[in-house]
């Protein structure tokens, strides 16, 4: 790719691909993260929803888990996304919004060069986000085209846009901020019939996730309104510059283009497809930067708006504008592709120096450790959801959470029920040093042994004897008062915290 004029369909080809046989090659190379893990146990429970989310990735998982539990296909969902996000892109422009072949497959080699699109294998909840936020966006786009021309077909696009939006909405919240695009769409060109068929599109999608939040706490949105932002420090200028620099490393050549070409960005403003399709990713990007000096954003948030960002550009700038992006953006992923090989090279002993290694010692000897952990007749636990979840990966059974854990991945408190572990035995696998005081008060007796691996020790805390009523009193109690604060004007239906241990 030097300086001679590309072949775009030639190329997003052999890209597609090299990228996809790249992620292919990393979903076997790389062991389980604890947030995999996590989200794999939703697959093997399947639900109407899950505590931290809405329920898509664990209904995908469901899927894939009943064939088979290979990592490749855990995270099946992560390692073809890009590839059928860019060609959603690449189809819409060429064959609905009407843009030349070249210009659609440079908008197409846009979306799967993105960095993280390069080597994200990571089940999370943001590759089905991705693809139905994207296939949203382009149906209200095609829609808004259709309208604005009197073509047929306006009405249907424009309800299932909605519909596609509601199922971004059963992956991720944030297709809350595709749903705002909407509306600033609506309210400036004061076409709010599109809007009114996108809202009774993606309606059914939105009552589902309000019935099961009535009926299980509000689980979903106390976590993500309240008990996630419980331990946020407040005002930072550090943050706002990591979301600067997040957009820099996801879309720099992109976002350059389009700052650079604003007055062609205005000029195209008129057109109702270009305009729905700039609204799908600077409205959202607006509201993260508003929300940035007191939240961090993720860089996995950002993923989901990056099909419209390419789409918009490539229907507004040159080819030549394009192909100079694709250019930075192909050089950035053949460095991530060298690095991934030179670090997959490297013994783990090499990171023995540093913070990182305890945990991927962890990582890599979870199988061993949930092997070797309990005591006769105990049943395994953990001290944290990250190592729980890693450790029921590997067991193949659940493993529960000793203590009040964190605001965060607290699916545990619906899968476990800890009235039917009265009088058990338990071994809790700890990676850090126990305080012994901690589990006294529940246990009859406590043994403490440390487990050997790599080099790191963890420790396996026994205790006989479960005392239910005080892990009531001591933990759960906190539990309630910390994340099951759920406000008197939401209609509780259900509560499975509640139910079972506070039905007073």
């Amino acid at each position: 790719m030097s300086g001679e004029a590309l072949a775009p369909r030639r190329v997003f080809w052999a890209a597609a691909a090299a990228t996809l046989a790249f992620r292919f090659w990393l979903s076997t190379a790389v062991p389980v993260t604890a947030d995999e893990a996590y989200f794999a146990l939703w697959g093997r429970h399947p639900a109407a929803g899950y505590y931290d989310h809405p329920p898509m990735i664990g209904w995908w998982l469901a899927l894939l888990l009943s064939i088979s539990e290979a990592s490749w296909v855990l995270r099946l969902p992560a390692t073809v996304a890009p590839l059928g996000a860019a060609l959603l892109v690449r189809a819409a422009l060429a064959r609905g919004l009407g843009l030349d072949p070249e210009r659609a497959n440079l908008a197409g080699l846009c979306v799967l060069l993105v960095p993280m699109n390069v080597w994200n294998v990571l089940v999370t909840t943001d590759a089905p986000l991705m693809l139905f936020a994207a296939a949203s966006a382009l149906a209200f786009a095609l829609a808004a085209q259709r309208q604005a021309r009197a073509q047929p077909g306006a009405h249907a696009l424009f309800f299932a846009a909605g519909a596609l939006l509601g199922l971004a909405f059963l992956s991720k919240y944030l297709a809350v901020l595709l749903g705002l695009g909407f509306l600033a769409w609506a309210a400036s060109t004061g076409r709010w019939a599109g809007l009114a068929l996108a809202a009774a599109g993606a309606a059914p999608a939105a009552l589902c996730n309000l019935w099961w939040n009535a009926n299980a706490c509000w689980a979903n949105v106390m976590f993500n309104a309240v008990n996630r932002h419980l331990d946020d420090g407040g005002w930072s200028l550090a943050t706002p510059a990591l979301y600067a620099l997040s957009l820099a490393y996801l879309a720099a050549p992109l976002l350059w283009l389009a700052w650079r070409g604003r007055a062609q960005l205005a000029a195209a403003w008129g057109r109702p497809e270009v305009r729905a399709l700039l609204l799908a990713w600077l409205v959202p990007f607006a509201v993260f930067a508003a929300l940035a000096p007191v939240k961090r954003i993720g860089l996995h948030w950002l993923l989901a708006f990056l099909p419209a960002l390419a789409a918009s550009v490539a229907l507004v700038f040159e080819r030549a504008a394009l192909e100079r992006a694709v250019r930075v953006l192909a050089g950035f992923a053949l460095f991530h592709v060298a690095a991934a090989f030179a670090l997959a090279a490297l013994p783990l002993e090499l990171w023995s120096g540093t913070r990182l290694y305890r945990g991927l010692v962890f990582l890599v000897e979870a199988p061993a450790l949930a092997a070797r952990a309990p005591a006769p007749g105990a049943a395994l636990a953990a001290d944290s959801y990250s190592a729980a979840a890693i450790l029921a990966w590997h067991a193949g059974r659940d493993v529960p959470v000793f203590g009040a854990g964190s605001s965060h991945a607290r699916h545990d408190d619906i899968l476990t029920d800890w009235r039917r572990y009265d009088g058990a035995d338990l071994t809790v696998l700890r990676r850090e040093p126990p305080r012994e005081e901690d589990y006294r008060r529940y246990f009859r007796a406590l043994e403490v042994r440390a487990l050997e691996a790599r080099g790191v020790r963890f420790y396996a805390v026994t205790g006989r004897g479960f005392d239910y009523a005080a892990y009531r009193r001591g933990v759960l109690e906190e539990v309630r008062r910390r994340y099951y604060r759920i406000p008197a004007w939401l209609p509780v239906r259900g509560c499975y915290f509640f139910e079972r241990y506070f039905p007073q």
